[in-house]
């Protein structure tokens, strides 16, 4: 059974690491007439509706280990209706997820698909700095050491070797900044998990539909309705869907990989989407791979791995 269970935890990760791989390259390709505020929009509304059914069969599947005496009635309502008593911080989510995923376009859009994966391994490091700060989680001196030098790769790679800071790139910056938020707001939403008021994939549903619908209604009340005329496009919606349910099937073979394997493991296996990102960029976008980003990629890996090595 454990065999078993690996090998599906492996499965997973790797199609997780290609569909996440697989974003930044589907984000770039996109036609610029779609504007990053839209395209955000609509790529949470579309996550959203992937993740609604699969609340439903969930639930379902809750009630059901409630009738087999599975749980007792106070975990039932917990985690059916907990998240009513954090309506507050859903919305905070929902708009941190948003503003998050406009981010998310803007960087890569600035930055290239191949430095923009690297900025996004930086959330690692914030994990660990919020893990201490709010949830009181130790690090050791082993993983400090290992977050330098996965920021030594990617400003190595971002640079091409120069480190002029001057000429570093923006997008690099909104990327690292946006890793900042979404890790931030994982960290203060995680006790909502573990006091099972809410389950991973209520989260995502319920962030993307919020998220979603402030963006929308954001971009209607506030900036100009002449650009509404891409909902007209049949083709548009075609890279509405396609960065939908690449990012959302992603999304979801993550939740199954840690499913079957733990943390240190699953973080692992998704240390390669740089390499993933890289191969792809060159395919569909023309972008150049030099020997900084090889160099770069293979120093932020190691130093992944050496670092999820001291997780529990």
């Amino acid at each position: 059974m454990e065999n078993k269970n690996l090998k599906k935890g492996i499965i997973f990760g790797i199609l997780g690491a290609f569909l996440i791989g697989l974003q930044p390259v589907v984000a770039n390709a996109r036609p610029m007439i779609i504007g990053a505020f839209i395209f955000a929009a609509m790529t949470m509304i579309v996550e959203a509706t992937i993740f609604f059914p699969l609340m439903l069969i969930e639930r379902t599947k809750i009630r059901e280990s409630y009738t087999n005496n599975s749980i007792s009635i106070e975990e039932l309502n917990s985690l059916l209706y907990g998240y009513k008593r954090n309506k507050v911080l859903l919305i905070f989510v929902g708009f941190a997820f948003g503003f998050g995923m406009f981010l998310f376009f803007i960087g890569y859009q600035i930055a290239g698909a191949i430095n923009g994966s690297l900025a996004q391994k930086s959330s690692l490091f914030f994990s660990l700095l919020f893990g201490f700060l709010i949830l009181r989680e130790k690090i050791s001196k082993r993983q400090i050491l290992f977050s330098v030098l996965l920021f030594f790769g990617l400003f190595l790679a971002v640079t091409q070797g120069s480190f002029n800071l001057l000429e570093f790139n923006a997008g690099v910056l909104i990327l690292i900044l946006l890793a900042c938020i979404w890790v931030f707001t994982h960290t203060i939403s995680k006790p909502m998990l573990s006091s099972k008021e809410a389950t991973a994939i209520q989260m995502v549903c319920m962030r993307n539909a919020i998220g979603g619908f402030i963006l929308i209604t954001t971009y209607l009340l506030f900036f100009s309705t002449e650009n509404l005329y891409i909902f007209f496009d049949p083709m548009n919606y075609f890279w509405f869907m396609a960065m939908g349910i690449v990012y959302g099937s992603g999304l979801y073979c993550w939740y199954k990989t840690l499913t079957y394997l733990d943390i240190s493991k699953a973080s692992i296996l998704v240390a390669t989407t740089p390499i993933i990102t890289a191969i792809f960029a060159i395919m569909f976008l023309g972008e150049t791979f030099t020997i900084f980003h090889l160099i770069g990629t293979i120093i932020v890996m190691f130093s992944i791995i050496m670092i999820v090595r001291e997780m529990k």
